[in-house]
């Protein structure tokens, strides 16, 4: 990584921290490596971007249905599924500093001490976090917390058929945690040990031919794409897909794209797409000697679905937004983002923290907008300190009651991209705001 690029990655971390978006987790003991603790501006942005999510791909559509599934499921899940056998990657140890890396990820030299060639031969570590089931620590308790959200799709595939009208082509969402024992975690939020998913298994019909599914494969694609460019307001230019090689892609998998963005410390994985034909209800089924077959109600055939995968990580969503929206101009730092993302709205003020009348005119208008979404209130300093805090943390709008207000019922209204002011009516405040939030539009455009 450059130093400019270091540099960047940094500004933003220590915005994270500063501003109350993420803290170091268990900082007061030292923390623990690569673990995060969202604060209140933080889960703000988690949350809307999930809630977006949501909306978009499951009450938005008639063809998706959620589930919430637990997060430690019967270890055969884990048998039928392959990850006991293959969810695994390759472990060397430095003999000198005894530091434990991936090997695909090393190089002839030591990252941590430099030594050159001192590294033991690889061994195979399986990424699952073990724990036990019950008071005794026995071979027969043993259980793992999930390391993706979507082998309770698969598992509950039968019970959502029997319980909604679902008709193929449809979809099984969820958003969870997911739990990894990564060998060398790292990157700010990028890589951790827990992690939110948003995923969805979207069952299609046995293709008859590589078009049919590849069809359905594009479609997702495309919807992938809008996501992140029209839904996270991700600059299009930084992203990339990669048509991940046979070798390469997972056991379940007869294709998968990643979406690839520039981030400070290089192009990395942001999302997935994957085919994962009929592997994974076919083999629940084996193992299960349950029935997971989908009956066609008109021909009535029974087959295993295919099933074409969207993974998405609510962690690496939280960071793109932030490394793609942090702008620095003319010593004016903000965060350019989405309105419909940003933690807060829009910020009201009086003009002075010390007139009465202006703080209740001001604290009417902050109660009666705080009922529509989320607000900040501020009457701390001056007007111009008060700006440029709400712009670090990316409010689009600040509203201002001065003594004008008083007399012709308007407040001042500034965008935070164009920092530039508009009269506003207060009655008319709300709808005024909606319009340009809902549009994503600088108003003086």
């Amino acid at each position: 990584m450059d130093d400019n690029k270091q540099d960047l990655m940094e500004k933003i971390v220590a915005l994270c921290k500063r501003r109350g978006f993420i803290y170091p987790g268990s900082e007061i003991y030292g923390g623990l490596a690569n673990s995060w603790d969202y604060g209140p501006l933080g889960v703000e942005l988690k949350n809307n971007i999930k809630n977006l999510w949501w909306k978009k791909f499951v009450q938005g559509r008639d063809d998706i249905v959620g589930i919430d599934a637990s997060l430690i499921m019967n270890p055969k899940v884990w048998e039928a599924s392959g990850h006991l056998e293959n969810f695994t990657d390759p472990l060397v140890e430095c003999k000198v500093c005894h530091q434990r890396f991936r090997a695909d990820e090393i190089e002839d030299a030591c990252p941590n001490c430099g030594e050159k060639n001192s590294f033991t031969e690889t061994k195979v570590f399986n990424l699952m976090f073990k724990t036990f089931v019950g008071p005794a620590q026995e071979t027969s308790n043993v259980a793992y917390f999930r390391p993706e959200t979507a082998q309770a799709m698969f598992v509950d595939f039968k019970n959502v058929i029997d319980s909604t009208r679902v008709r193929l082509p449809f979809g099984i969402a969820q958003i969870g945690k997911a739990f990894r024992n990564e060998i060398t975690p790292g990157n700010f939020i990028f890589r951790t040990r827990e992690f939110e998913l948003m995923e969805i298994e979207y069952f299609i019909r046995v293709p008859k031919s590589d078009k049919e599914w590849q069809k359905e494969f594009e479609k997702w694609k495309e919807m992938m794409w809008s996501w992140i460019v029209n839904d996270l307001g991700i600059d299009k230019t930084k992203v990339h897909e990669l048509e991940v090689p046979d070798a390469e892609r997972a056991h379940y998998s007869k294709r998968t794209i990643d979406f690839e963005y520039d981030f400070p410390f290089g192009r990395k994985e942001l999302y997935g797409l994957a085919y994962r034909t009929d592997f994974d209800l076919k083999n629940h089924q084996e193992f299960s000697g349950q029935n997971l077959k989908y009956r066609d109600p008109e021909a009535g055939e029974e087959f295993w679905p295919h099933v074409i995968e969207p993974a998405l990580g609510v962690e690496r969503s939280v960071l793109v937004v932030l490394v793609d929206s942090y702008r620095e101009d003319e010593g004016r730092v903000y965060l350019k983002l989405p309105a419909k993302l940003a933690p807060y709205k829009a910020a009201i003020f009086p003009l002075l923290g010390n007139k009465p009348e202006l703080i209740e005119v001001a604290r009417k208008i902050y109660l009666d907008l705080r009922k529509e979404f989320m607000v900040a209130w501020d009457d701390r300093g001056n007007i111009g300190k008060r700006y440029a805090s709400q712009d670090e943390i990316g409010t689009p709008y600040c509203i201002t009651v001065d003594f004008d207000s008083l007399e012709d019922g308007a407040v001042t209204v500034r965008d935070r991209d164009s920092t530039k002011q508009e009269r506003v009516k207060i009655q008319e405040l709300k709808n005024y705001l909606l319009s340009f939030i809902n549009t994503e539009k600088c108003f003086t455009s």
